[in-house]
Order: C-alpha cells, then sequence, then structure tokens
C-alpha cells in the first residue's frame, strides 16, 4: 500500500477516527479526532490549546489512531496508524478551515479561532486492513523515516512440508508449492494457528 494513498483515504473516506494516548499514570486514553489534510509528509488535524489532549500530545509527542468504513464487520476497511505528532506552523491553519468549513460553526471568528494548533503526524508505520475481500486483504506502510519492522509469523527452514497447518488457516493463506512453505502475509490474519499447530516447530512470530 502506498502511503500517500492509505493518507488519503484515512483524510477523506474515513474522516474521523479514535486515537489514544497515555496520561500523566501510565494509563490509555482515547478521544475522538478528525483527520483535516493529508500528504505525502504525514497526517494534520487540529486541536484546541486548553484541551488536554492537546498537552497529552505536547508532553509525549505519540499517538495511535484507528478509522474503520463500511456497513458492518465483512463490508470494512479499517486503517491504522501510529506515530510521533509535533505542532506545526499557523499558515496551515488557514488551509485546513478551508478544507473543512464545518470548523466555522464551531469556531466562528478569527478570535475564537486563535484558540486552535495544528498537528502534524510526521513519522510512523500504518496498516491497511480490508475485510471485505476474501481472503482478507492486509499491507503496511510507513510515515517519514520511520522503519517497520516484521510482524505476524513465518515459516522457517524446519518446515518439511506436511502441511498440518493447512487445515487449520482460516485463510488458506500458506503457500505449499515451495518447501519450506510460505505465508503469504497480505492475506494473513496472524491468529497464530499454524503457530501453535507445526510439529516441527517450524512457523515463529516476527518481530
Amino acid at each position: 500500500m502506498e502511503t500517500k494513498k492509505a493518507l488519503t483515504y484515512l483524510e477523506k473516506e474515513i474522516h474521523s477516527v479514535v486515537v489514544a494516548t497515555v496520561d500523566d499514570n501510565g494509563l490509555p486514553i482515547t478521544c475522538a479526532i478528525d483527520i483535516m489534510d493529508s500528504d505525502e509528509d504525514g497526517l494534520y488535524f487540529l486541536m484546541a490549546k486548553g484541551k488536554s489532549f492537546c498537552e497529552r500530545l505536547k508532553k509525549r509527542e505519540y499517538i495511535s489512531l484507528t478509522g474503520m468504513k463500511g456497513k458492518d464487520t465483512l463490508s470494512c476497511v479499517a486503517v491504522s496508524v501510529r506515530g510521533r505528532v509535533r505542532e506545526t506552523d499557523s499558515a496551515r491553519l488557514e488551509r485546513l478551515i478551508l478544507k473543512n468549513p464545518y470548523m466555522k460553526e464551531i469556531y466562528p471568528t478569527e478570535a475564537s479561532r486563535q484558540a486552535l494548533v495544528v498537528f502534524q503526524l510526521y513519522e510512523g508505520s500504518g496498516e491497511w486492513f480490508d475485510l471485505s475481500k476474501k481472503p482478507i486483504e492486509r499491507s503496511y506502510f510507513t510515515i517519514g523515516s520511520y522503519k517497520e519492522k516484521g510482524q505476524g509469523y513465518e515459516i522457517t527452514n524446519e518446515c518439511i512440508g506436511c502441511r498440518t497447518c493447512e487445515a487449520v488457516c482460516p485463510q488458506g493463506c500458506i503457500d505449499f508449492n515451495t518447501t519450506p512453505a510460505v505465508i503469504l502475509q497480505e492475506n494473513c490474519l496472524r491468529c497464530g494457528n499454524c503457530f501453535e499447530a507445526c510439529p516441527q516447530k517450524a512457523v515463529v512470530k516476527r518481530g
């Protein structure tokens, strides 16, 4: 998945997301925000200076967010992103207001909009997860200089091609045309069934 495509989808098709941060006691706390702009350099959103969420962003600089679009679970596309945020220059504020004119209903005057701060998620990683396809589709992307670590499961050279894992794979996403067999990562649910079932202990967890 191209980064720009995923971020544009998050902005235009999903727009409203749930964001997690950590409070002063190390406990997770969530809130809803709107993704108001995106480009090849990341995601942009607005926040009022007086909110505790704004304070947490400035203190810790990390967030995790997820947005979903679909009528039900089996028609759903979910996009998740985690990474570092920073306050960006006020010049972008006018662009975000123009792209999201409903903000003028919430902050109707120039004076009231002085409370707003623009944040940019400029470095991190993301996941595209599409349950509407058979098998499911999953892909990854990165923002900025972030280097993604491998996730999920893979099959090592200990594999003897016994195909025990075939029966327990809910997506049928293991390719047995070679030995060792290969997990098709773009279709994998990461349920761990292959890891548990392999008699040779040839399946290992990545990352």
